[in-house]
């Protein structure tokens, strides 16, 4: 195994906090090139930024590139120790062999995390979008500035981060809120 193979992710790693959330959620972006990792806590009420980066695997050859991703994912759980993954769906795509490699590489994180018993959940990224900017057709820009806003990031982050964080708050945000501490989302869900 090549010596860089075992080199930790790029990315960003915080200060240590002292109140710590109760539940640690990575979020996956594949991508055959690029893929983006967040890893954030929650309460289901507040989320915080615990770290996040890019697995850069587009020089290699497509084989390795798949070895590097699982290989970096695999650190990233094993550094942080999510309770669990969030990945994004695979999108239909107009190249049939851009929808295959991202699909692989889907496949490579996917089993990265469930080899070290991380349970994992998936997301269109329409519903990304909605969880996190309010419109399932938002641009990239919108993500990111949301991103940096929500978690109160003291700089932009690049796209994969940024989805891959925007993926770890949409499954947050699913996981509900406690009944004592819920408001209404809508006039709907209003009970008096």
């Amino acid at each position: 195994m090549p010596e860089d193979r075992q080199r930790p992710p790029v990315g960003r790693t915080p200060n240590a906090s002292p109140e710590k959330l109760r539940h640690r959620i990575l979020g996956i972006d594949p991508g055959s090139r690029t893929t983006g990792y967040g890893v954030i806590d929650t309460d289901g009420q507040r989320s915080r930024w615990i770290a996040s980066g890019t697995l850069r695997v587009g020089e290699y050859p497509w084989p390795d590139r798949l070895g590097r991703i699982f290989d970096g994912v695999a650190a990233v759980v094993a550094e942080h120790a999510p309770h669990e993954m969030a990945v994004e769906q695979l999108i239909f795509a107009r190249d049939p062999t851009a929808a295959l490699k991202i699909g692989q590489a889907r496949a490579a994180a996917l089993c990265a995390g469930l080899k070290s018993g991380v349970t994992v959940h998936e997301y269109s990224p329409k519903t990304v979008k909605l969880a996190v900017v309010g419109t399932g057709g938002a641009e990239k820009s919108q993500v990111q500035h949301m991103i940096r806003v929500l978690l109160a990031l003291a700089e932009m982050p690049c796209e994969d981060e940024a989805d891959a964080l925007a993926i770890a708050l949409c499954h947050a945000h699913s996981m509900g809120i406690p009944a004592r501490g819920r408001a209404a989302a809508s006039w709907r869900d209003w009970r008096p």
